[in-house]
Formats: C-alpha cells, structure tokens, sequence
C-alpha cells in the first residue's frame, strides 16, 4: 500500500480568513517505507506575511515573492497524491486550506476517506494529554534538533517516525539488493520505542480532559 505523509505552512490559523499556504511537502512510502518520491513546493501567497507566521516557518513575503502559486503547481500536486492514503496531523487544518486553495480554481477537492489524522490516533492512544508533534517526538524520543523552525519536509519526515510508533509496528528494512533505489532515497532511522505508563498525574490529567470542554485542537 502506497501513503503520503503531508504537511503545510501558512500564512495564517484560517484559510476563511485570507490566509495561503507557503509550503506543501509530501514524502510517499510503500508500507510506510519511503520510495524517495518527494513532492516539496515553496509558493507565492501572493498576500502579506504576517509577523506571527514568519516567526513559525521563516518565509518572508520577499523570499516567497518569486516562487510559484499554487495554481501553477496544483496539478502535479493531485497527482502525486491521487489514490494514496495521506497521512496528516491535525487533518482539519491541512485539509482546510488545501481543499480551499483547490476550491477557488475548480479542482476536485481531497476526500476525507483518504484521510488518516495522527492526531486522532495519538489522541486514542494518549488520552488527555499533549499530542502535538513535537510531544509526540519526545514521548518516542526522536530526535528534534532538525527543527529550529516548522518546516513541512522536515514535519512529514518526524510524522512518519511518529506514525510507526503510534502503530507500534517495526520499520520496515531496506532491500538493498533492490535496482531501481532513487539517489533521494531516505536512509532507514533507528526508532526508539519504550512502554508508556501512565501515572498518577496523567490519570488526574485525564479525568480532567474528560470534564472539561476543551477545543479540538486544544492539543
């Protein structure tokens, strides 16, 4: 089976609100392996950047000002992605603006049944607690040093290593004896997984998420 991990930067929380994407990268795996097909876009929001954002991503409005819009790279977007299984944490936002990016030039919007939201997994396996990417790398101790800022090809590489783990199942081996290895291949990494308890302060910390009527991406 064929999945895309996906991710986005923007220029804002709310594509209603007039903010853009800025950055798109896809890494596609077989089996949760990667096949070293990337699709990774810098783009033009053709808008201002707003202080908040630069500060996440560091993609200034002069930086963007002569890479492509999405309507110049929409097509080989889809087709990357098309009948594959998109891996996304926090599916709602991603999908917002991607699906709002593609409404305003009449292209198919993605089907949330290709959809799998991490966030949803990891919510299910750690109730009532922090299931952001970054918490989830270190509850599995992978390595964020890579990440000064949010960048959506490094997010997808750290999602995908997070998403073993969720699963608990083994990363998948290199067939070294395979031909046709592309020179982007990414090299195998060790995951370290260990048995998570949950102690007391957790379980009071769940009790409390229960009662309480926090948002959904409060996480």
């Amino acid at each position: 089976m064929y999945e895309i991990f996906l991710d986005t930067e923007t220029t804002g929380l709310s594509f209603s609100d007039g903010h853009k994407i800025v950055e798109i990268a896809c890494i596609e795996t077989k089996d949760l392996m990667p096949t070293g097909n990337v699709f990774h876009k810098l783009i033009n929001p053709k808008r201002s950047m707003p202080e908040a954002a630069y500060n996440v991503h560091g993609f200034s409005e002069k930086f963007l000002k002569d890479k492509e819009t999405f309507d110049q790279i929409a097509d080989e977007f889809t087709s990357f992605i098309n009948n594959k299984k998109i891996i996304i944490h926090n599916a709602s936002f991603d999908l917002g603006f991607l699906n709002g990016e593609l409404g305003l030039i009449k292209k198919n919007k993605i089907e949330k049944k290709m959809i799998v939201d991490s966030l949803e997994v990891a919510r299910n396996k750690f109730p009532g607690t922090s299931n952001s990417l970054d918490a989830l790398c270190r509850k599995f101790n992978i390595d964020l040093s890579r990440r000064a800022k949010h960048n959506a090809l490094i997010d997808c590489e750290l999602l995908r290593e997070v998403y073993i783990n969720l699963l608990d199942v083994k990363e998948p081996r290199l067939n070294l004896s395979s031909s046709d290895l592309g020179s982007n291949f990414y090299k195998a990494r060790h995951y370290n997984k260990k048995i998570v308890e949950i102690s007391d302060l957790e379980i009071k910390k769940h009790q409390f998420f229960l009662k309480s009527e926090l948002k959904k991406n409060f996480y």
